[in-house]
């Protein structure tokens, strides 16, 4: 599964899952080993590969690539390593019944840790919450927790001001920004 790395979804399809579809829709799925469709996610053992090489190697939509990966440790790379930023986030079914998956964060940095040198290079890993199946499942088949899904994307730390909406000012609203004097401004009773 996942080995089509060439596919193309048609014409104004978009790939931009939220969180709790690429759990409950594609790496639950794939951990269980059940078919899932579209089949466009492929398999990628992160670690050897710098954040900047994935293009051509993971599904990309955008500036953000996605794969499947073996859950590891190692998170090192020929030119950095991955250093883990803030706790687990739970990631809750749509309907609030049950804890499905956890995603953490990872920037990346250049360099050997802990001297690295941070990056704009964020990696969401997504996995199968431990709350999601009982224990004894759990023993009896492990490789399903090994299994993880991998957001990866270049944060714009310059933009961060600005609204994720997609929307645009308009060359109107940039002039009325720019004024420096709001109290010239007369408005329309």
């Amino acid at each position: 599964m996942g080995d089509n790395r060439n596919v193309s979804l048609p014409p104004g399809f978009r790939f931009c899952p939220t969180d709790e579809e690429l759990v409950a829709h594609f790496l639950q799925r794939k951990a269980s080993l059940l078919p899932f469709h579209p089949d466009i996610i492929p398999d990628l053992d992160l670690y050897p590969y710098d954040p900047w090489d994935l293009d051509g190697k993971a599904m990309v939509e955008g500036k953000k690539w996605y794969f499947f990966s073996r859950r590891s440790q190692n998170r090192v790379t020929a030119n950095g390593y991955w250093k883990s930023c803030g706790g687990d986030e739970q990631i809750i079914s749509s309907n609030g019944s049950k804890r499905i998956g956890v995603k953490k964060y990872y920037v990346f940095n250049l360099g050997e840790a802990p001297e690295g040198i941070k990056t704009n290079w964020i990696m969401q890993e997504f996995r199968v919450s431990d709350g999601a199946n009982s224990s004894r499942s759990r023993r009896r088949d492990n490789s399903k927790m090994d299994w993880v899904i991998c957001r990866v994307y270049e944060h714009d730390y310059d933009n961060d001001d600005h609204d994720d909406d997609g929307m645009e000012l308009s060359c109107l609203d940039e002039v009325f920004l720019s004024l420096d004097d709001y109290d010239d401004i007369s408005y329309p009773n």
